[in-house]
């Protein structure tokens, strides 16, 4: 798929230009941030599977 940057029509040229609205197509998180989300929801992931496991062990 192309993801073409070329406004189709004044408005968003004047939105990408003047005021800075960002372009099309898709952006992506800086490393450091997709890091900690990944382990963020890792341990939260890793904590529900524990939990679950516990229940049954311990109960």
């Amino acid at each position: 798929m192309n993801y073409n940057n070329k406004p189709f029509n004044d408005v968003i040229a004047h939105q990408q230009h003047i005021e800075g609205s960002p372009k099309t197509g898709r952006g992506r998180l800086p490393l450091f941030i997709r890091i900690i989300g990944y382990f963020l929801f890792g341990s939260f992931l890793l904590m529900m599977v524990v939990g679950v496991i516990a229940l049954f062990l311990f109960n």
